[in-house]
């Protein structure tokens, strides 16, 4: 196989997702609108909450900025990654993985080519709710707007990894909400994406190891360095090693010799 052939397979693979999350504009829509929520919800109760009364523009420096806004990136990924997975199940379901996984490039190469689609759009998504923030005077840096495109990228592989592993579990699509739930719901309520780690601390030392150790908090503290032109070593190790973990162990879980195709009577 030559060099053209894997461009034009992951050029195929990376445009027809993207041109199926133009079509599917209510997908696009969903994904603002929940940020979108907590941003201007949640922090507004969060300042009530505290009694908070400061003037407007350190206001949205300290609750909108710094606290919540990376965090809602991150969950614009979490979110993006599972509805991929979920894609993936939706097309094993209809046949159209079948073909894609029976043409003659390595199989990695055809997961990670989905990883790239994918991660592409919530990318794209992530950017999109920068700009309707900053439309309301919720802004960072300018030079953060590039320096975070790195951290949403790897973020963004990372949870899509997490994803396609999860999609080598699922065989229906009935079963994806159940186990999604149980996913989503930890990973982003123990994690620092509304809370930092030292205030998680004060509340229970339990919950302050998981959230250290979640690797959601890990992307999210690289969003959140980066978006203010900072660079979190950890968080860029622990991210990028959770990533490799995920997609390997995705890799394992798609070969029908070795995965769990083979162990529950499935087929790829």
């Amino acid at each position: 196989m030559r060099v053209l052939h894997y461009w034009r397979a992951m050029a195929g693979i990376v445009g027809r997702e993207l041109l199926r999350f133009l079509h599917q504009r209510e997908r696009f829509v969903s994904a603002l609108v929940r940020p979108l929520v907590w941003l201007f919800v949640f922090a507004a109760g969060f300042r009530a909450a505290l009694g908070i009364a400061i003037s407007p523009p350190y206001e949205t420096y300290i609750l909108y900025e710094v606290y919540i806004t990376p965090g809602l990136l991150g969950m614009i990924l979490l979110f993006n990654g599972m509805q991929s997975s979920l894609s993936m199940v939706y097309d094993r379901e209809m046949g159209s993985m079948r073909m894609l996984m029976v043409c003659p490039l390595p199989r990695w190469f055809l997961l990670c080519s989905k990883l790239i689609a994918g991660t592409a759009v919530g990318v794209l998504q992530c950017y999109a709710f920068l700009g309707i923030a900053w439309l309301y005077d919720i802004q960072a840096p300018l030079m953060g707007y590039a320096w975070i495109l790195p951290a949403l990228v790897l973020g963004g592989m990372m949870l899509g990894a997490l994803g396609l592993l999860l999609s080598s579990f699922i065989k229906q699509l009935e079963n994806f909400a159940g186990v999604m739930n149980f996913v989503i719901f930890p990973l982003f309520f123990m994690s620092t994406a509304l809370y930092p780690l030292w205030k998680i601390k004060e509340s229970s030392q339990i919950l302050y190891t998981l959230a250290q150790y979640n690797p959601f908090s890990q992307a999210v503290e690289l969003i959140r360095f980066a978006l203010y032109e900072q660079f979190n070593q950890q968080a860029l190790i622990f991210t990028g090693a959770a990533f490799l973990l995920f997609m390997g162990a995705a890799i394992v879980g798609y070969n029908p010799s070795k995965g769990m195709m083979v162990k529950k009577g499935g087929s790829a």
